[in-house]
């Protein structure tokens, strides 16, 4: 007999889901509420929030506000109806694909309605099974949902390790030569949990010895670094080298949907070519009006982008200063290790959010190694010098309680298993 295809999903949860019952509705998928920003509230109390992405606090600014409600008032939510290439194409569309362009100094982009599934369709056009991904082994789920799409073949390299880069690309190369392929190159501008830049101007050194082309995934550093705003390659200095720039509007742009950008040519195949966009219905009036007016403000108010990085320094040299390992970043991202089980970890969160107010996103086994914790932060330009001293507090007297065992104690009276 057939063994029931429900079988093994009622049998095991999954690494994360088997901490549903005692996880969901507070650890994990919690209800926050009120106006999005610093202060919100979350099971009926106030709390200071540090997992928000709305980087430059325009999720609740006047004039992004005024801009959706318009767009909303003059369209509706339906407008377009249909994919861009069928029936759901405008001008909006076509002018906020020039602006995003100029912004990120590329010769042409193309909208798409979700960042996810946007890159995950971008890897599959750009590559036949003839040819060769190499890509960082820590890259967003994304990426690698895309990479398995590809039915050829892949290496990963360790995470942002050039001498591992090197040694795949040379295996990348010799497997094309055969194939008679080419070779797509895949990094982050900034790597999400741990917050370092990718290396992307030694990478794009490395095409002076490799050929291949350079796929960059810059969901955090957009509307952060470089000058302008432009992201990592503009940080960098090597944006020219970055052969299709990606983006989402879900951070910086505190929105929904995404972009790409390269050369007119590739954008031209990639519209004609992205089964996630031609497929699909376009992306709405609210979003593409009001995506027009927040790159207006990012573009024109650089003094938001330096606020950013005045609570950014505040609270990762506070943190250095008080002995906290907070890795390597050298973005907005604001990861805090600490030792400790998962157990532990869940008694320490509920001890942050219940006693001190501070709400942030916690990140355990399997993400990351067994026996760490890992607290990550997302300063913003919303919050204020009070907020991070009124955190840094707090996370004193959390270290505390880590280190003497309180939290061990409290967790033994649970029913987790204190070897997770």
């Amino acid at each position: 007999m057939v063994k029931d295809l429900f079988e093994r999903i009622q049998n095991n949860k999954g690494p994360l889901g088997k901490w549903a019952s005692q996880a969901e509705g507070y650890f994990v998928f919690p209800k926050l509420e009120g106006e999005l920003g610093p202060r919100m509230q979350f099971g009926g109390k106030n709390i200071l929030n540090w997992s928000l992405n709305d980087y430059l606090g325009l999720a609740n600014h006047p004039e992004v506000r005024q801009a959706d409600i318009d767009a909303a008032t003059q369209f509706g939510a339906a407008y377009p109806m249909g994919a861009r290439m069928m029936s759901g194409h405008t001008k909006y569309h076509e002018q906020l694909e020039n602006e995003l362009a100029e912004f990120v100094m590329k010769p042409a982009a193309y909208l798409l309605n979700f960042g996810y599934q946007g890159m995950v369709s971008t890897i599959d056009a750009l590559v036949t099974k003839n040819d060769i991904i190499v890509y960082d082994v820590d890259s967003h789920a994304c990426i690698i949902d895309g990479v398995r799409l590809h039915m050829g073949k892949r290496f990963t390299y360790k995470h942002n390790d050039l001498e591992s880069m090197e040694k795949n690309l040379q295996r990348a190369t010799k497997m094309a030569l055969e194939t008679g392929g080419g070779i797509l190159f895949i990094t982050e501008g900034v790597f999400g949990m741990r917050g370092q830049q990718g290396k992307l101007k030694e990478i794009v050194a490395l095409k002076e010895k490799y050929n291949f082309r350079l796929l960059v995934d810059d969901a955090h550093g957009f509307g952060t670094l470089g000058k302008t705003g432009a992201g990592a390659g503009e940080e960098q200095g090597c944006q020219d080298g970055i052969d299709v720039y990606f983006s989402t509007f879900a951070k910086s742009m505190a929105n929904i949907g995404a972009f790409i950008a390269a050369d007119k040519d590739i954008i031209d195949y990639l519209k004609y070519n992205l089964r996630s966009q031609m497929f699909a219905k376009a992306l709405p009036m609210i979003q593409t009006i009001g995506s027009l007016k927040r790159l207006e403000l990012l573009r024109n108010h650089p003094e938001l982008k330096d606020k950013l990085w005045e609570n950014v320094n505040a609270l990762q040299n506070g943190l250095r200063s008080r002995n906290f390992n907070i890795g390597d970043t050298n973005t907005c991202v604001t990861p805090v290790y600490l030792e400790g089980s998962v157990p532990e970890a869940m008694v320490m969160v509920n001890d942050l959010r219940e006693n001190y107010g501070i709400f942030l996103s916690i990140v355990i086994y399997p993400v990351i190694p067994k026996g760490i914790i890992l607290l990550r932060m997302i300063p913003t330009t919303s919050h204020t010098l009070a907020d991070i001293d009124e955190t840094l507090t707090a996370f004193e007297a959390i270290r505390e309680k880590l280190e003497n065992g309180t939290y061990k104690e409290i967790a033994s009276r649970t029913t987790v298993d204190l070897d997770a």
